[in-house]
């Protein structure tokens, strides 16, 4: 009875605090806990199977898909680029670029679930900041406005995407759930869900609107 009063008295302590006992609950920042290494692979490969109807297997997806070799040497290098061996970490984005052709400076953050189709030409710039589920198309920049040092590249919120040939420069933001179409020039920040098209990029509410339909993206 007494270690009964004793669990019933921490469960009502627990209560009143919000703390809960559920293992992998989200830490106090709101940001899910790092899976590990290859849970994170796991995730890449199923977020191109999600995304990618031309991809039948994951081993195909593992061997024959340039976009995923590229986030993961990025990966490498950007853990690299942290701990301060900054010339290791550009050789091995430069050898990813060489074999990939997708160049991403290790110094750029790069959320979960990252999604690079085709790849060929994507460009991403060391200050860039990507958000979790966000998916780009081949020929894609996320480049710079200005020569000083600082943040100069874009960010992106989550589950963005962006359509072939878009470049999207400077230090502003693709609010959460956004849309840039294909070769779109976007320069100014746009809140979460906007569409944006044309060049210079404006935002033009939802895609129906905009283009009759779904598919203008790629």
């Amino acid at each position: 009875m007494k270690s009964a009063a004793i669990i019933g008295s921490k469960a009502a302590t627990a209560a009143k605090t919000g703390k809960t006992a559920k293992s992998g609950a989200k830490p106090a920042d709101g940001k899910s806990p790092d899976p590990g290494l290859f849970a994170r692979m796991r995730e890449d490969i199923e977020a191109v199977r999600e995304r990618d109807p031309a991809a039948h297997s994951s081993t195909e997806i593992v061997l024959a898909y340039a976009g995923l070799h590229a986030i993961w040497a990025h990966r490498l290098a950007h853990f690299l680029w942290l701990r301060g061996g900054r010339i290791s970490a550009r050789v091995l984005s430069q050898l990813a670029r060489f074999f990939t052709g997708v160049e991403i400076h290790p110094g750029a953050r790069v959320g979960r679930r990252f999604f690079i189709d085709h790849g060929m030409g994507v460009v991403i710039g060391e200050t860039a900041e990507i958000g979790d589920d966000v998916t780009i198309y081949h020929g894609v920049t996320l480049g710079g406005t200005t020569l000083s040092r600082g943040k100069r590249h874009p960010t992106l919120g989550d589950r963005v995407t962006v359509g072939a040939g878009a470049k999207i420069l400077g230090n502003i933001s693709i609010g959460a759930d956004s849309r840039v179409g294909a070769n779109a020039v976007a320069i100014r920040s746009v809140p979460e869900n906007s569409v944006i098209v044309g060049f210079p990029g404006r935002g033009c509410g939802d895609s129906d609107r905009c283009w009759g339909g779904e598919d203008f993206i790629i």
